[in-house]
């Protein structure tokens, strides 16, 4: 059982590890393909419209062959893909590696989150939010490797590399160690199915919170920046407070769930984010701003895996199918959030389009305050 808990929790940091190792090379993807920033713009959602399409299905490929199986398939897809990012002959290449880069990325979300419910079920307490966790810290260390890339080697193929083969080498190690689960007898259907009305009001929390979650880190930035008037030296600070407060309230998260049941830590949470963001909101100082962000960074933590852990333990559904659901939902809100806000900064202003997010995270603790318990729930 602790062998199954540490190989998903790898997966977990792997994801996140690579991810953030070929994000922070963006400048330099920028330069061997003399791109502008529109054209990164659309390199990355092509990425994640790939995300996407590929959740829906990815249910359905559980219910015939197994979770295991498709979390290793994607992600020994995403580790061999990364290697090629600075190879592609040119730009129409480039989108078209990102699109499958979204694909395999898109799977492995729902995968990996399933083998993470199953593990959840075995344990008999709440441990998503410790899967979540190591996802965050593979993402801090995978930026922070790609600073030391930087210094010691311009050679973007020679990181991607190491990290590649570093990161088939814990899949090595987790490839038995993962739950196998027997594909359904019966697997007849639609290839997917759109989310049922027991799921709506979950997947419109993981929406509202992944939506926010995206403006954070695409606009967190800009705003202590432009808005706020802080230093450049200082502007990023408030990030590093939100996605210093994500990691920290998931490493605590399991211990809160256990404490109180999943509707209330809902509501509390959203509480704390939307107290947070109007924080930063209200007071246009630097401090002020970084306490806001860091505060929102706490409320969002543990939403997402709350909403995906009831998803994978709703009854009637495999946990593959559930996940599927509200992660397409969820995703949809960090794909379409950020470039919302920046529609609405340049038609008003960012502090308005942030604004905006305040109303979400409304709906969202309103949503949390009607959500009922299904038979089968971990709440």
């Amino acid at each position: 059982m602790r062998s199954s808990r540490l190989a998903v929790k790898i997966i977990f940091f792997l994801n996140g590890f690579i991810y953030a190792s070929w994000i922070s090379r963006l400048p330099r993807i920028q330069d061997i393909y003399h791109l502008n920033n529109a054209s990164i713009g659309i390199m990355l959602l092509s990425a994640a419209v790939g995300a996407v399409l590929a959740m829906p299905f990815t249910g359905w490929l559980i219910i015939r062959n197994g979770s295991r199986k498709i979390t290793l398939v994607s992600v020994i897809l995403f580790s061999i893909f990364v290697p090629f990012i600075p190879l592609m002959p040119g730009y129409a290449a480039l989108i078209g590696l990102y699109f499958f880069m979204g694909i395999s990325t898109g799977m492995l979300d729902v995968a990996m989150n399933a083998q993470a419910v199953m593990v959840e079920q075995q344990y008999g307490r709440p441990i998503m939010t410790s899967f979540h966790a190591l996802f965050s810290i593979g993402m801090m260390l995978g930026a922070l490797g790609g600073s030391l890339f930087v210094k010691l080697s311009p050679n973007l193929l020679l990181h991607l590399s190491v990290i590649t083969g570093g990161g088939l080498l814990g899949i090595f190690w987790a490839r038995y160690r993962l739950i196998t689960d027997k594909p359904a007898a019966a697997a007849e259907g639609p290839a997917f199915r759109l989310p049922s009305q027991a799921l709506v009001g979950i997947g419109l929390i993981a929406f509202c919170c992944m939506l926010g979650e995206g403006s954070m880190a695409d606009w967190s930035t800009n705003y202590m920046e432009k808005i706020v008037n802080a230093e450049r030296t200082i502007a990023p600070f408030g990030l590093s407070a939100f996605a210093a407060a994500m990691t920290l309230g998931r490493t605590f998260g399991d211990k809160a769930r256990a404490k109180l049941e999943d509707k209330k830590l809902l509501v509390i949470s959203s509480l704390v984010a939307t107290a947070g963001l109007l924080l930063s909101l209200l007071f246009l100082n630097a401090i002020a701003t970084i306490v806001g962000f860091f505060i929102v960074g706490l409320g969002l933590s543990v939403i997402v895996p709350i909403a995906y852990s009831i998803a994978g333990n709703m009854t009637g559904l495999s946990p593959g199918v559930g996940l599927a659901m509200v992660t397409t939902v969820g995703y949809t809100g960090f794909l379409f959030g950020p470039p919302i806000i920046g529609f609405i900064a340049d038609w008003q202003t960012l502090r308005i389009a942030l604004s905006f997010v305040v109303l979400l995270f409304t709906l969202m603790t309103i949503l949390a305050l009607r959500y009922q318990p299904h038979h089968g729930d971990t709440a």
